[in-house]
C-alpha cells in the first residue's frame, strides 16, 4: 500500500508540474551559410596566405555563450572563419584577433587534452538531426581535439580521428588551417546537403567562449541549437579502411628471490586495429591480438566495503566511439578481460600440500569488435563482440608435479544497439547485452528500453529505463529479474527540476557485463536548481540546488529481524559560483537520520544501524590560466555513533615553468575516527575463526593519504613526456570488537577475549613514465616505463614516511615496453599504387 501511494503522489507530483510549466520562446533562426567548393591545392601550415580562402566562405560576428550571454564579441578580439571543401576534405581556417600575443593563453599539454589552451572548434552534424556530431578542435600551438556528440551535447572525448592541423601565432593574434578528410566524418550519398555547423572560441585568460551561431545556456541542448552549412553538393563517402598494425617488446623484473624462478621475463607482441567503414553511416572497429600493456596503472586502493571497487577504463579500444554502448549503464567495460570468473576459488581447489604458482587476474582478450552508425533516418545501431580465451591458474604439489586448473571458460561478450532519434532532440533506444561461457558455467542476458521524450519547445522531459535481466544455468532454473527508472523534469529556463524513481527486484543482475553495487531497492528523488546567469558585479553565473533521496528495500530480506525496508534518506543544499576573478566556490550541506544497511554486515538478515549524520563541504578552485593554479576541498561527517567523525582534505596545487613544461601534485588526507564496520575474524595465520552466526564490528581509525604527482614536458606539437608518480597508504587501527544485535545496534563482544583484533596497513606505489612521438598522422611511437611496489601487513605505528620507504624497498615489478603503431589508410595507398610508388 506504501509503494501504491507514493506511486500515486508522482504522478501527481508530474501532472501538477505539466499544468504549470513554464514556456519558453521560440529559438530564434539558425544562420545559414552557403558552402563554397574549391579545386585549389591549400598547404596545412597554419598561415591563410593560400589563394583559395581568398574565395572561402566566410564565418564571423561570433556571440557571446559564457559566462555573458548574447554579448557580441569585441573587434579587438574578432574571430574570422574561413570554409572550404572539395572532392575528399573540408578545409577550415581561422584568424583569431587578440590586442597582443600575451593575450592568447597557451601551452603544449599533448592531443586530445586542453589545458589552459585557447582554441577554436568546428562542430559538425552531417546528418543534421540536431542530436549528434562531431567536433574538430584546434589550439594555438596546432594541438588537437576531437569529440562525438550525442542527445543534443553529451561530449564523448575518448573519439579519436585522423585529421590534419597547424597553427601559427602573431604578434596580434593566431592564425590556424585544418584539414578534415571525410573518412573522419559520416553523412548521406545525396547530390544536395545541408549539414548542421557550429564553430566555437574560447579565450581562457578572460574566461569567454563564443558561438557563431548563439547557444543559449537556458535552452536544453548543444547541437539542437547549431546553424546550417548549406549547398555542399556531389560529395560522396569515400572508402573508409584503414589499418593500424602495432609491433610491441617488454623486458620485465621482479625480484622472486626463488630458486628455479627467472627475475627476468621478455615478449615481444604484434597485432592490428581495423577501421572499415561498412556503408556511408556504419563503421566496424576491430582489434585483433591487442595489446593493453602501456595503459596507466591503476588506481588501487584498500576497500573495506563489502562491495567490489570499480575501476577507470584507461583502454583505448573500450573508451573510443562507445557512446552507443553506454546507453542505460549497462556496459562496464572492464568485465572484458577482467579477473576470471573462478580466480578467486582456487583455493577451495588444492589438494592437501599444494601451493599455487600461478593465478592470472586477468583474462586474455583474443579479439573485440564494433560496429556502429547511424542511417539517414536517425536510427543508430550498434553492436560489440568480444571474446577472451580459457585461464587457468597453475598449481604444485610436494612432489614438485605441476597442474593447471580452469578459473576462466572461452567467453563470449555481445552488445546490440538500437537508438532512434526523434523530433524535439527525443529518442528511444533498446539495448541487449549477452554473455555466453562455454561448459557449466550459466550465461547473462540483460535487455532494456529507454526513452528520453522532450516536448515541442524543449524544456520538459521525460525519460525512463525498463530492464529484464536473465541468468541461465545448465542444471538448475533460470533466474529472472527486473528493474526500471522513470523521471519527468524541467530542463529549460533558469528553474529546473527532475523527479524520479528507480526500481530493481532482488533477483535482477546486471554484474556480467555492466556494474551495481546491489539489486533490491526503491529509490525516489527529487531536484531542483535555479540558475543566475548574467554576470553582476563579483560573479560570473550562480547555482543552487536542493536535493531529497530516500531509498528502501524492495522486498525484505529472508530471514531479516528488523521491520524496516529504510536504506537511506537525504536531504542537501549545494551551491556552485564563478566569481568575476575566474575563480570557482562551492559549498554542500547534508542531512541524513537514521536508517540501515543491509550489506556491511556480509550476513543475510542482518542489518546494521546507521547513525545520524550532518556533512558539510566547501571548495574553492583558482583560476587555472594563472601559471600558480590551485584546488581546495573539505568534507566533514559528524555521526551520532561513538561521535565518530569523517573527514577528506583534498589539495591540488600546478605551476607551468613555460609552455613546454608544468608540474601537478594532489594530496588527499582521509581520516575517519571512530569508524564502525565489519570485522573478519581471524588467527594469526589469516585463517577464519568460527563464531557460529554471530556477526562482528569493530570501532577504528582509518587514515588514508595519497599523493599523486605529475611531470609533463612536451618537445612540440607531437611529442613529449609525462611522469606520474602515486603513492597510497591507508591504515585501520582497530580499536574494539562489538557484536551487531538482532535490531542493528552494537553491544561490546562477548567473544573480545577468543578473537584477535589485528590492524591493517595497505601501501603501494606506482610510477608510469610515457614518451610519446606521433611520427605521421595516426602513427605513434610510445615508450613506457611502470614500476609497481606494494606492502601489506599489520604494522600501524611507522609514520607516512617510513612506510614510503618500506613500500619503495619492497619488490618492485619493473616493466619497460616499446611499442610502434603505423596508421595506414587505403586511399592513401591507393594514391600511391597509381602514382606507381
Amino acid at each position: 500500500m506504501r509503494n501504491q501511494n507514493q506511486m500515486r503522489l508522482i504522478i501527481a507530483c508530474v501532472i501538477l508540474a505539466s499544468f504549470f510549466s513554464l514556456q519558453l520562446s521560440a529559438q530564434p533562426t539558425p544562420k545559414r551559410i552557403l558552402a563554397k567548393r574549391t579545386n585549389a591545392s591549400i598547404k596545412i601550415d597554419g598561415n591563410l596566405d593560400d589563394t583559395a580562402w581568398k574565395h572561402a566562405t566566410i564565418a564571423t560576428d561570433f556571440v557571446e555563450w559564457r559566462p555573458d550571454f548574447g554579448k557580441i564579441e569585441a573587434p579587438s578580439n574578432k574571430t574570422v572563419i574561413y570554409l572550404l571543401y572539395d572532392n575528399t576534405c573540408v578545409y577550415v581556417g581561422g584568424y583569431c584577433h587578440e590586442r597582443t600575443k600575451d593575450s592568447i593563453s597557451r601551452e603544449l599539454i599533448g592531443r586530445d587534452k586542453v589545458g589552459v589552451n585557447d582554441f577554436v572548434g568546428i562542430i559538425f552534424d552531417t546528418y543534421n538531426d540536431k542530436i549528434n556530431g562531431v567536433g574538430f578542435y584546434v589550439t594555438p600551438y596546432g594541438e588537437q581535439y576531437d569529440a562525438k556528440y550525442s542527445n543534443g551535447g553529451n561530449e564523448d572525448d575518448t573519439w579519436n580521428s585522423v585529421w590534419d592541423s597547424e597553427a601559427k601565432i602573431h604578434d596580434n593574434g593566431w592564425s590556424f588551417e585544418m584539414r578534415i578528410p571525410y573518412s573522419a566524418l559520416r553523412f548521406s550519398n545525396r547530390e544536395n546537403q545541408t549539414w548542421g555547423l557550429n564553430i566555437t572560441r574560447r579565450r581562457n585568460k578572460t574566461g569567454q567562449q563564443y558561438m557563431w551561431n548563439p547557444t543559449d545556456p537556458k535552452v536544453n541542448g548543444f547541437i539542437n541549437q547549431e546553424g546550417e552549412l548549406t549547398g555542399i553538393e556531389k560529395v560522396q563517402a569515400p572508402v573508409r579502411l584503414s589499418f593500424s598494425p602495432y609491433l610491441s617488446a617488454y623486458v620485465g623484473h621482479f625480484p622472486y628471490k626463488t630458486a628455479g624462478v627467472n627475475d627476468w621475463s621478455s615478449s615481444v607482441n604484434g597485432g592490428m586495429d581495423v577501421k572499415y567503414g561498412i556503408s556511408e553511416g556504419f563503421t566496424l572497429d576491430m582489434t585483433l591480438v591487442p595489446d593493453f600493456g602501456q595503459v596507466q596503472s591503476d588506481n588501487k586502493v584498500l576497500n573495506l566495503t563489502p562491495f567490489e571497487v570499480k575501476y577507470n577504463e584507461n583502454r583505448p579500444f573500450f573508451t573510443e566511439g562507445t557512446e552507443l554502448f553506454s546507453k542505460g549503464n549497462l556496459f562496464y567495460s572492464r568485465r572484458v578481460g577482467g579477473p576470471p570468473i573462478h580466480s578467486g576459488e582456487i583455493d577451495n581447489q588444492l589438494s592437501p600440500g599444494e601451493e599455487v604458482l600461478k593465478n592470472p587476474q586477468e583474462s586474455k582478450l583474443i579479439n573485440a569488435t564494433k560496429i556502429s552508425g547511424r542511417t539517414k533516418d536517425g536510427l543508430g545501431i550498434g553492436f560489440f563482440n568480444a571474446i577472451t580465451r580459457p585461464m587457468y591458474a597453475e598449481v604444485k604439489d610436494p612432489t614438485g608435479k605441476e597442474r593447471k586448473v580452469e578459473t576462466g571458460p572461452l567467453t563470449n561478450y555481445n552488445i546490440m544497439v538500437l537508438d532512434q532519434s526523434l523530433k524535439n532532440n527525443s529518442s528511444v533506444s533498446l539495448i541487449n547485452t549477452n554473455v555466453l561461457r562455454n561448459g557449466s558455467d550459466y550465461d547473462a542476458n540483460v535487455t532494456a528500453g529507454l526513452f528520453s521524450l522532450n516536448n515541442k519547445k524543449n524544456n520538459f522531459n521525460w525519460n525512463g529505463k525498463f530492464a529484464l535481466s536473465q541468468l541461465m544455468y545448465s542444471s538448475a532454473k533460470n533466474t529472472n529479474g527486473y528493474s526500471h527508472s522513470i523521471g519527468f523534469g524541467k530542463t529549460g529556463g533558469r528553474w529546473n527540476f527532475q523527479l524520479g524513481q528507480d526500481l530493481t527486484d532482488n533477483s535482477y543482475s546486471q554484474n556480467d557485463m555492466g556494474y551495481a553495487t546491489n539489486n533490491n531497492y526503491l529509490n525516489h528523488y527529487f531536484w531542483t536548481g535555479y540558475r543566475w546567469l548574467k554576470p553582476k558585479n563579483w560573479y560570473k553565473h550562480i547555482q543552487v540546488n536542493f536535493n531529497v533521496f530516500h531509498s528502501q528495500l524492495f522486498s525484505k530480506v529472508p530471514g531479516q529481524t528488523v521491520d524496516s525496508k529504510l536504506q537511506n534518506l537525504e536531504a542537501n543544499v549545494n551551491a556552485n559560483a564563478q566569481l568575476k576573478n575566474l575563480w570557482y566556490v562551492g559549498a554542500f550541506t547534508a542531512y541524513k537520520p537514521h536508517a540501515y544497511d543491509f550489506y556491511e554486515p556480509r550476513h543475510t538478515g542482518y542489518v546494521f544501524k546507521t547513525p545520524t549524520s550532518k556533512e558539510l563541504e566547501v571548495w574553492t578552485e583558482s583560476n587555472n590560466a594563472k601559471k600558480y593554479t590551485v584546488s581546495f576541498d573539505y568534507f566533514i561527517s559528524l555521526k551520532d555513533l561513538f561521535n565518530g567523525s569523517h573527514h577528506n582534505f583534498s589539495l591540488q596545487q600546478g605551476y607551468r615553468f613555460n609552455d613546454k613544461l608544468s608540474i601537478r601534485y594532489g594530496f588527499v588526507y582521509h581520516p575517519s575516527l571512530n569508524d564502525a564496520g565489519f570485522y573478519n575474524p581471524r588467527d594469526s595465520a589469516g585463517n577464519s575463526i568460527n563464531i557460529g552466526n554471530d556477526v562482528v564490528f569493530s570501532r577504528r581509525n582509518v587514515n588514508t593519504v595519497e599523493n599523486i604527482f605529475n611531470i609533463k614536458y612536451n618537445f612540440n606539437n607531437r611529442s613529449g613526456i609525462t611522469i606520474r608518480i602515486r603513492n597510497y597508504s591507508s591504515k585501520v587501527d582497530s580499536k574494539e570488537l562489538f557484536d551487531l544485535q538482532k535490531d542493528g545496534t552494537l553491544l561490546p563482544s562477548k567473544h573480545a577475549s577468543d578473537i584477535p583484533v589485528f590492524d591493517q596497513n595497505y601501501n603501494i606505489f606506482n610510477v608510469d613514465a610515457v614518451y610519446t612521438w606521433q611520427f605521421a598522422p595516426g602513427s605513434f611511437v610510445n615508450i613506457v616505463w611502470k614500476d609497481e611496489s606494494w606492502l601489506g601487513d599489520d604494522n600501524i605505528s611507522h609514520t607516512y614516511f617510513k612506510d614510503f620507504n618500506n613500500t619503495v624497498a619492497s619488490p618492485q615489478n619493473n616493466n619497460l615496453s616499446v611499442k610502434i603503431i603505423y596508421y595506414l589508410d587505403y586511399l592513401n595507398f591507393k594514391k600511391g599504387k597509381k602514382k606507381g610508388i
